[in-house]
């Protein structure tokens, strides 16, 4: 069933509809207010979608911001500034204000809702160890680690001692969650980068792909039937020996990845993009029939990452976002008025990234 607006309730309606309002310009926030568009157009020519925007974040690196059932708030990783490695983050929507709902230590990581919204869902490293793990060595090229230490933990909204879902030698991480409450989740207990489904208590594990490869980003449709993710399946003998070697060093290299849906039980999986580039971060339109995603297919060598819709049978590709750096992490708020994404747009310092809530026109 799609969540409503109306559940969103008196006090963050006003911000949600004021995105509309403010559209392209107005002041930037100072100490102690709520974040607005800043003075420059936050909308870039040709973002057709996009009827008004909001900032909600200011400084450091705030990404993965994904909307609570009821639409009311946004569950985020932030790295702050001075911060060592990032941490999970409620931003009430009301304010909005960033609360930190992880413990503080370690590396945290692809928080979500659980059902309710009471609980939060999130990886994290902090049972290894209260510092940051290291990060990945680039003289094999630009890889993301996958670290052993990553367990999926819940937590209570208002915070409080993290419980423990997962228990295994290996990475498990990337964890969202169905519209029925089960998690989908990537893991490397089998030995490969997998898609499995879990309980919310964490019992009853089903593994969902087994091609050989890194299938990770999963998301469920609004009505829980299908499941979008990305993919990287190696197909030639040079490709799998690579792919293997960084994995049994812990990395994965994200140059190529293509999107995939799949029904909710792991059949039927379809393949969308085949373009070369760096495709992710995919979740399902309102409707069902399309996907968005971001991507670097204008540039597939470069770090400009704009969004884009495409159809799930891989059809009618469309361009969404127009910056020249990187935009990603798109979610639609539970009734598909609004976007939410992370952009290194107007930041104050380069290579920051934001939180932006947009008022969406199909």
């Amino acid at each position: 069933m799609r969540r409503r607006l109306h559940s969103i309730g008196l006090a963050v309606a006003p911000l949600l509809v004021a995105v509309v309002a403010v559209g392209q310009s107005g002041e930037s926030p100072k100490s102690g207010e709520s974040p607005k568009s800043t003075a420059a157009p936050l909308i870039r020519p040709d973002e057709k979608h996009f009827v008004g925007m909001r900032q909600l974040t200011t400084g450091g690196q705030n990404a993965e911001a994904y909307f609570s059932w009821a639409g009311d708030a946004l569950v985020l990783q932030a790295t702050e500034r001075g911060a060592a490695c990032d941490q999970i983050f409620v931003l009430d929507l009301a304010s909005p204000s960033k609360k930190l709902v992880s413990t503080g230590k370690g590396r945290t990581t692809c928080a979500y809702f659980l059902i309710g919204d009471r609980e939060i869902l999130y990886s994290s490293t902090h049972l290894a160890s209260p510092d940051c793990p290291p990060v990945p060595d680039m003289s094999q090229g630009y890889t993301w680690p996958i670290y052993d230490a990553y367990d999926i933990f819940k937590v209570l909204r208002a915070g409080g001692e993290p419980v423990r879902l997962t228990d295994n030698p290996g990475y498990d991480a990337e964890a969202t969650v169905g519209p029925d409450g089960r998690i989908i989740f990537t893991s490397l207990r089998d030995g490969d980068l997998d898609l499995y489904l879990m309980d919310p208590d964490g019992k009853n594990v089903r593994r969902l792909t087994t091609e050989l490869g890194y299938d990770g980003g999963a998301f469920f449709s609004m009505d829980g039937k299908k499941i979008c993710y990305r993919a990287f399946h190696p197909q030639t003998p040079k490709e799998k020996a690579d792919y293997q070697n960084l994995l049994a060093k812990r990395l994965v290299r994200p140059g190529r990845l293509d999107l995939w849906v799949m029904d909710a039980d792991g059949t039927n999986k379809v393949r969308l993009t085949d373009n070369g580039a760096a495709n992710f971060c995919p979740y399902f339109h309102p409707s069902g029939k399309r996907i968005i995603f971001t991507s670097n297919l204008a540039a597939p060598s470069s770090r400009n990452f704009d969004l884009y819709l495409i159809d799930i049978d891989g059809k009618n590709l469309e361009q969404v976002t127009y910056d020249e750096s990187f935009d990603g992490f798109p979610m639609f708020s539970p009734d598909g008025r609004f976007l939410v994404f992370c952009s290194n747009r107007e930041s104050e310092k380069e290579g920051e990234t934001n939180v932006f809530l947009a008022a969406w026109r199909d």
